[in-house]
């Protein structure tokens, strides 16, 4: 069980919360589109900024907070000039901390700046794909990517997968690690618990009938075959990625995959 150490506030930052609408896995005629879904404890969005556009401008870490939406904790940063904002908590970041976002800073963790500013073999979360963007890879728990190596206008990064993507320099990151390293091992301990964070009973393909899956039916212990999806995409091996995906180019090695 988690055991919430690093978490320092039991209330949000009410600026800083929006309404969370559920839809139960339906979709706006209510039909239901995404099995598996619904339930679960009210939730309310946490707004983060993932861009951190307030440059040159020291703030200081107020609280560590657990945010419903996401595996990683969050931290509250107060501006000098009194505004208030949420950011993904990287690990070792305590409250009292300092962190800044700019061109012209020390690399220390908690601070965004972009790439081609950071130092090699450096550890990078919050990664923007494109200048002024914001982060979009490397966001939940306990990730890490790692900065390689530069060639002209693009940065080599190691992604946590094994992937290693060419991403443009002038684009942003944060140092450090995301915090709440241990998500991966929480084990859940009952079914509930699960109905509690909104995921209703799983059914194996193998378990229905043959009308309502590939995998389904059989007599006896015999059924089954190889795993694929409710619509016959084929798990476990076949890759359906396009091969038309223009961002292939800029994918120098492609993911390890499991044996």
């Amino acid at each position: 069980m988690p055991t919430f150490e690093e978490v320092t506030a039991s209330k949000p930052e009410k600026s800083l919360i929006r309404p969370m609408k559920r839809s139960g896995g339906r979709n706006s005629q209510g039909r239901m589109t995404t099995r598996y879904l619904g339930g679960g404890h009210k939730k309310r969005y946490r707004l983060i900024d993932f861009k951190r556009t307030k440059d040159d401008m020291i703030a200081k870490v107020k609280t560590i907070e657990y945010d419903p939406n996401r595996s990683a904790y969050i931290a509250l940063l107060v501006y000098e000039d009194g505004e208030k904002r949420y950011i993904l908590a990287p690990a070792k970041l305590k409250v009292g901390d300092t962190v800044i976002s700019g061109d012209g800073i020390a690399p220390e963790i908690g601070h965004c700046l972009p790439l081609g500013k950071i130092p090699l073999g450096t550890a990078i979360h919050n990664i923007e794909l494109k200048p002024g963007q914001g982060g979009k890879i490397v966001r939940s728990a306990g990730a890490s990517a790692t900065l390689t190596s530069r060639d002209g206008k693009y940065a080599i990064v190691k992604l946590p997968s094994g992937e290693t993507r060419m991403i443009l320099v002038t684009c942003r990151a944060t140092v450090g690690e995301v915090s709440n390293k241990d998500h991966g091992l929480v084990m859940s301990g009952k079914a509930g618990r699960s109905r509690w964070l909104g995921r209703r009973p799983r059914v194996r393909g193998v378990a229905m009938n043959p009308v309502d899956h590939p995998m389904g039916g059989g007599e006896g212990r015999a059924s089954g075959g190889h795993p694929r999806s409710r619509n016959g995409v084929i798990a476990k091996g076949f890759k359906t990625r396009a091969k038309k995906n223009k961002s292939n180019k800029y994918i120098v090695e492609r993911r390890k995959t499991k044996k």
